[in-house]
């Protein structure tokens, strides 16, 4: 699933396959040293530094023509703190690595995404989250960031160190340097019960302030064209551990959620005027069940059908009248959508850049499968969510600039700031900052 570029000018392609970009050069450091040394080569050569992960970002917040940074061979736990219950990693660990290794020492974080195929860094300089009432995204979970700024320097901060950075850079985009260690809060590994079962999308909005209040972590998804929902309950448990069996875990999260959707998605794209039909199948293909794992077995699943997604937080309390009119405006508009729409919360947080900053937040996302035609349905979606003032994901889809953020985010101005100091060059600049972020 990583992001290739073959050959010394080759072309560099994300996930989603709608993003590439010609680097210069690129650098894969074996250190924090050789990565601060190349920060000071390209500042030489007057070359832009970008740093990308495993490219599943859909904006192109990490292309470039300058340098292009591989973190592969900064990965591992660096550090174990069992007293503070943190853990130190490097920047370009896979969250699959850091969840094993972290359940190998008895450890966990609250709460994930629900793919883990990112960089830790990719992950949370763009703001990625899971769904819960309490608990917030991955970047809300760090308690301490190393990263090298324009000038070549190592700079360290955490809520007593350096805070103000550290307000920012828990999400910083890529902009105020270049992340190349990150210390989680963790916790003694625990259980969790997830209840999956489908449930009419009238009454997931109608009780959806009780579905929220009453689960550690609730979302669901909703198939256009149907009114139907499958929803998803994570609570802690008390065990024992009952997994998914095997078979039945291949049958439903590889046969018919990757194997048979894909197909579906495949006779969509070739005949649209079959989704509809397709999506009321697919709608009821997953029976209800129960489970009980570790966390990362239970919030993060396999997602081998490659699709193209936008998504916006809006305020928790908008949540439902915004679904209302999306799926107004979805059946109205003759647009035919074979993929689910994803709805999670979070709670507020104090990062200055992140979509639930100093607001009680839900997310709606909507995905278009690959190689079909994705700007009509995004562009009413969109609509409908800046009317809400919704704030986009920084790693999906959206065509929000500066000046539109300056106005959804109260501590736009100060996260600016920062960067004017952090980076008075713009070395870490590309396309995609110089719009969100202004030049």
């Amino acid at each position: 699933m990583s992001s290739t570029a073959n050959g010394k000018n080759g072309t560099w392609r994300n996930w989603g396959g709608n993003v590439s970009a010609r680097p210069a050069r690129e650098v894969t450091p074996a250190s924090v040293d050789e990565l601060a040394a190349a920060v000071r080569r390209a500042a030489e050569d007057g070359l832009k530094v970008k740093a990308v992960g495993s490219g599943h970002s859909f904006t192109s917040i990490a292309a470039t023509d300058g340098v292009l940074i591989r973190p592969q061979l900064l990965t591992g736990i660096r550090d174990i703190d069992r007293e503070a219950m943190t853990v130190t990693v490097e920047s370009g660990t896979p969250l699959k690595r850091l969840n094993v290794a972290l359940a190998r020492e008895g450890l966990s974080l609250t709460n994930m995404g629900d793919i883990m195929e990112q960089t830790v860094s990719g992950a949370t300089s763009t703001g990625t989250h899971g769904t819960g009432r309490d608990s917030g995204s991955i970047a809300a979970q760090i308690k301490g960031l190393e990263l090298v700024t324009a000038d070549g320097s190592v700079l360290t901060c955490s809520e007593k160190e350096n805070p103000e950075v550290f307000a920012a850079a828990r999400i910083g985009l890529g902009a105020l340097g270049i992340v190349t260690a990150i210390t989680f809060a963790v916790e003694p590994v625990f259980l969790l019960t997830a209840r999956e079962e489908p449930m009419p999308f009238d009454r997931v909005l109608a009780d959806f302030e009780e579905l929220w209040a009453e689960n550690e972590h609730f979302e669901f998804y909703w198939f256009p064209h149907t009114g139907n929902t499958n929803t998803k309950r994570n609570n802690r448990s008390a065990g024992p551990e009952k997994p998914v069996p095997q078979l039945q875990s291949w049958f439903e999260d590889e046969f018919l959620s990757n194997g048979v959707f894909q197909v579906a998605n495949w006779v969509g794209r070739a005949v649209p005027a079959t989704i509809p039909a397709i999506a009321q199948i697919s709608s009821k293909a997953l029976s209800a069940r129960t489970y009980t794992d570790i966390p990362y077995k239970v919030f993060t699943s396999p997602r081998r059908v490659r699709f193209v997604e936008m998504e916006y937080a809006v305020p928790r309390a908008a949540v439902v009248e915004t679904l209302r009119e999306l799926k107004t405006m979805v059946d109205r508009s003759g647009l035919k959508v074979s993929f689910p729409v994803e709805v999670r919360t979070a709670p507020a947080d104090d990062i200055t850049l992140s979509t639930a900053s100093g607001r009680d937040t839900a997310y709606i996302a909507v995905h278009m499968f690959q190689g079909t035609p994705y700007q009509r349905y995004f562009t009413a979606a969109e609509r409908i969510f800046t009317a809400y003032e919704g704030r986009p994901h920084w790693g999906k889809v959206h065509t929000r600039d500066a000046e539109y953020f300056s106005r959804v985010y109260s501590r736009f101005a100060e996260f600016t700031a920062l960067r004017d100091r952090l980076d008075p060059d713009r070395r870490f600049q590309n396309d995609y900052l110089r719009r969100v972020l202004g030049a």
